[in-house]
């Protein structure tokens, strides 16, 4: 890791990145694209170490309060987190200013934090996002090796329903030839209906390949999957987008299960679901755009 005094730490859409790079060492993460341009090694985590100095300074200013995104481009929860606790403070000072929060992880690390995420919640709203992909558990640690498997996050999910607190699962990337049967995906549906998710996010069944990105899938399918690149290549060539050919079955797989249990399974409601802030002691909802 190493260190930096970031300027600012939150995005015009009020998301906030305290990590650049990721230690969990998912095969197919798109943030190692080149088009980001980060000039350091990848697992070489950059930290924003005056995060919460930042944070606070950005509450203080806002004229209205809103929903506090983390986790779009580096997970809150990497291994470093544990002893840094950047993402703890931050949470802390949502919590504080009485802002609401969406956060989004694959780490059940998350867990430690559960004491913030119930008290934001209780005065506003908080919206635990976590991506599951697969769910065999052993193909899953050869595609997201460094972090917790989906039965853990299945747990967490529970947890937070438990909690009351709302969930949003990511089904996405499902990568084609490896994880895009049915047995797979009605395994993730059966973990949110039994938890209780809120909604399903879900861009189709395939994944994104760019420059950076490609070259280091590559690699991982040479060393788990023998063989398989050359099917990609023969399949999809340099396309930006790899959909996969069991696609039109399993989306209805998907919109029919959201449909009978009453899971959101739309991409821009479930958007607008995490941006829109909510006073519960006021009765009050604002969209992150009347800020």
């Amino acid at each position: 890791m190493h260190e930096k005094e970031a300027k600012t730490i939150l995005s015009p859409q009020n998301g906030m990145n305290i990590y650049r790079g990721c230690t969990h060492g998912c095969i197919y993460c798109d943030a190692r694209s080149t088009c980001y341009q980060m000039n350091h090694a990848f697992e070489d985590i950059e930290v924003k170490v005056n995060a919460p100095v930042l944070l606070e300074q950005a509450l203080r200013k806002k004229r209205r309060r809103c929903m506090i995104g983390t986790g779009a481009m580096s997970d809150p929860y990497m291994h470093l987190e544990k002893d840094l606790k950047l993402t703890r403070r931050c949470l802390e000072l949502i919590d504080e200013y009485s802002f609401g929060l969406s956060i989004l992880t694959k780490s059940d690390m998350i867990l430690r934090d559960l004491d913030i995420l119930k008290r934001i919640h209780r005065k506003t709203k908080c919206v635990v996002q976590m991506t599951l992909t697969t769910y065999d558990e052993e193909l899953c640690k050869k595609l997201e090796p460094n972090v917790c498997t989906t039965k853990q996050r299945f747990e967490v999910l529970k947890i937070m329903k438990e909690e009351g607190i709302p969930t949003i699962v990511w089904m996405s990337p499902i990568l084609p030839f490896i994880n895009d049967t049915r047995e797979n995906i009605q395994g993730i549906l059966d973990y949110c209906v039994d938890a209780s998710v809120y909604g399903i996010m879900q861009f189709g069944i395939g994944l994104t390949l760019r420059d950076g990105d490609r070259q280091y899938y590559y690699q991982q399918l040479d060393r788990h999957f023998p063989g398989l690149k050359e099917q990609y290549c023969k399949t999809y060539g340099d396309a930006y987008h790899i959909p996969s050919p069991n696609q039109d079955e399993l989306m209805r797989l998907v919109r029919n299960t959201c449909k009978k249990y009453g899971m959101v399974c739309n991409a821009n409601a479930l958007f607008a679901y995490a941006q829109e802030f909510e006073d519960k002691q006021a009765g009050i909802q604002m969209s992150l755009f009347d800020i």
